[in-house]
């Protein structure tokens, strides 16, 4: 789960306290920054944000952040700036990757009885 602050600044990202830069492992960086190459850093100078992320792994973190940091920037520019400007950048984000702003609504099924999990049953003799 990741919360993004987003606030009038000077361009500061920061995750857990920590900058972007001291983000482990190093190639995850690069999945975390493309709200940033996308829409310019032109965006980010004049906002301030900062994320709170927890649970999961790695990978579902750093999907995490990059969706709250796309999420923060067009409710910022909703609430401060303009409604056209919120497409745009709504639109850009989109038709690169729809996941920056959508969440991926699978969850795990829940185990029935009668077997090991969700969907397996457990195995009996027919003789």
């Amino acid at each position: 789960t990741a919360v993004a602050y987003c606030k009038r600044g000077r361009g500061l990202l920061r995750v857990n306290g920590k900058p972007l830069e001291l983000i482990e492992p190093q190639i995850l960086q690069y999945k975390i920054q493309e709200p940033l190459l996308l829409l310019g850093k032109e965006k980010f100078s004049g906002v301030d944000i900062r994320i709170r992320v927890s649970g999961g792994g790695h990978v579902a973190q750093v999907y995490a952040i990059r969706q709250a940091i796309s999420r923060s920037l067009v409710a910022f520019y909703q609430k401060y700036v303009d409604e056209a400007s919120r497409k745009e950048l709504k639109d850009i984000l989109t038709t690169y990757d729809r996941t920056l702003l959508v969440a991926d609504p699978r969850r795990r099924e829940s185990k029935k009885f009668g077997g090991p999990g969700a969907r397996a049953r457990y195995q009996k003799s027919y003789r």
